[in-house]
């Protein structure tokens, strides 16, 4: 039952110091859409499964039927994924992808409990090169980023359980807020 009050703890901390950031993100991922780009998610382990998950909420539908929103999650394919870290090194399995599927307009959402996933990093990189605005979800430790993405989205704690239990709700209420932001789509 401790772990249960950590989490609604961290919850509590988290709503009086980022909720204006989720908002931001959710605004700017509603905006990407309408604007006909697409959003690409990446993340590594727990993370990736997040990106999936996310990605299929936008893709097949989160509450209600409705048209699909573009989305890609980049960890979803194992054999690029192995391919590119066999022969380019597993610190360019994103950036590899972003530079080939990402454009102008696009947006970027990665996802790192740790802050110092070299492979999101890199991608992050490629992207804002390529102007992609990029939102990242992070935990405490995730401010070395802070520069480089235009939303930073962080979970108050350094327990990547409860990092990835926060990033699971922050998930759900960015799809939800898309949604109402792009009204009767």
């Amino acid at each position: 039952m401790e772990r249960i009050r950590r989490v609604i703890e961290t919850l509590e901390v988290f709503y009086r110091t980022e909720i204006s950031n989720l908002e931001k993100a959710s605004f700017l991922m509603a905006e990407t859409l309408k604007s006909g780009n697409k959003i690409i998610w990446c993340g590594n382990g727990g993370s990736a499964a997040q990106a999936m998950h996310f990605s299929t909420e936008l893709m097949a539908r989160y509450k209600e039927t409705r048209n699909p929103l573009p989305s890609l999650a980049l960890p979803a394919d194992a054999v690029l994924l192995t391919a590119t870290a066999n022969d380019f090194g597993f610190e360019h399995a994103f950036s590899r992808q972003v530079e080939g599927l990402g454009k102008e307009g696009d947006l970027l959402v990665a996802i790192t409990t740790s802050g110092s996933s070299k492979n999101v990093l890199n991608a992050i990189k490629v992207a804002k090169s390529k102007k992609i605005k990029v939102i990242l979800l992070t935990g405490e430790r995730g401010s070395e980023f802070e520069e480089e993405v235009d939303i930073l989205i962080k979970v108050p704690s350094v327990e990547t359980p409860i990092i990835q239990e926060c990033h699971e709700i922050i998930g759900h209420i960015l799809v939800e807020g898309i949604e109402k932001n792009l009204g009767g789509f």
